[in-house]
């Protein structure tokens, strides 16, 4: 027998990172459409769903309307950690569960979030390996003045000093601000090896814009010398910078191969929500979220990301990792997991030695 269950959309439409938002939202709208179109299933799915605006100040009363409101005790969304940890209070005064299909910074693990896409371990981390290897360990790191720039700098510097290296200079912008000469000019001056970008939205795009000429004046920033590498940079914003991010680096969980899907990380992490959430619902036999959350854990899921599981510990999901280089309107792979990789948070299991120093080999 069907059961028909509603469930939370919160993603807004508009703002300074809406393209990374809407192809959240295209994710769980098509996830929820592949769940209601499975003659499989026993679970058919209603998208009720709240924009914010880009508004911050939005996000915990949206949701808890949904949640007081409506049937939904489960709800997919928020693209920011600032927009999640708005919701969080809602979300643990309501007994909702949040699927969160970002990448995000880490050290959280939240009983009412589960966390659908990557955590430093399966992004910054080896990011930075790879770079460090190749290119050399001196960096330069950018934000924008909220928790992800804040966070991922922190992480960045720890692990820039692992490798050997040290921080030619650290800068962030307010979101929405696309002045970034001051930011040329001072990498321009550092001569970092690499950039860590994690600015947001357009403030994003204006920096690729501003590199991309940097490059063609002097070719020491050309992006096979200095790359600018980034955590969150996805197929949905390659257009918005494109010709200026042609070879520069990004971290994904998922890389588009031009099949019918899921067209970016982020849309394939929201899909992937609304596809275990549907497991996880038929194993319990509920939609109410303490069952849900016991029932996580057992067993794998068939996604738009491949096979993951979720840790039942942490909520975060087990996923493959890829570095990829911008080509046209998609990434070139240059190395990916064998496998998924197994969420770590807090970088508990973190060990510099085994991340930036090749193992020693014997020569007789």
């Amino acid at each position: 027998m069907e059961r028909h269950i509603e469930i939370g959309v919160l993603f807004s439409r508009s703002g300074h990172y809406e393209r990374l938002s809407n192809a959240c939202r295209d994710g769980a709208m098509s996830g929820i459409a592949a769940v209601n179109e499975d003659p499989g299933r026993r679970v058919r799915f209603r998208a009720v769903e709240r924009d914010p605006g880009g508004r911050i100040e939005r996000y915990a009363p949206l949701c808890a309307d949904l949640l007081s409101n409506t049937r939904a005790r489960h709800v997919v969304g928020c693209i920011t950690s600032w927009s999640r940890k708005e919701a969080i209070p809602t979300l643990e005064r309501h007994g909702g569960l949040l699927w969160y299909p970002a990448p995000y910074e880490g050290f959280e693990a939240n009983d009412h979030v589960v966390y659908t896409n990557a955590s430093p371990n399966q992004h910054l981390v080896p990011l930075v390996a790879h770079v460090a290897r190749r290119y050399g360990p001196h960096a330069f790191l950018l934000g924008s003045n909220y928790i992800w720039g804040w966070e991922m700098n922190r992480i960045a510097r720890d692990l820039v000093a692992d490798a050997g290296g040290e921080v030619r200079g650290e800068r962030y912008l307010p979101l929405g601000d696309t002045d970034v000469s001051r930011l040329i000019a001072e990498i321009r001056a550092g001569l970092p090896d690499f950039v860590l970008n994690n600015l947001i939205g357009p403030s994003s795009y204006a920096f690729y814009e501003a590199y991309a000429a940097l490059g063609r004046e002097d070719a020491r920033f050309r992006a096979d010398r200095r790359p600018v590498v980034s955590c969150n940079l996805t197929e949905a914003e390659l257009c918005a910078i494109a010709p200026h991010g042609e070879g520069h680096l990004s971290s994904l969980a998922f890389v588009h191969d031009g099949a019918a899907g899921p067209r970016s990380s982020f849309e394939a992490a929201a899909h992937a929500a609304v596809t275990v959430l549907a497991d996880a619902i038929e194993a319990a036999g509920t939609d109410e979220p303490s069952a849900v959350r016991r029932v996580l854990g057992q067993g794998t899921h068939r996604t738009a990301l491949g096979t993951i599981r979720i840790d039942a510990r942490t909520q975060h999901a087990e996923l493959p990792m890829t570095i990829g280089r911008i080509r046209g309107s998609g990434f070139e792979v240059l190395e990916t997991s064998a496998g998924g990789v197994e969420p770590d948070p807090y970088l508990s299991h973190y060990d510099p030695v085994a991340t930036f120093r090749p193992p020693l080999r014997l020569v007789r």
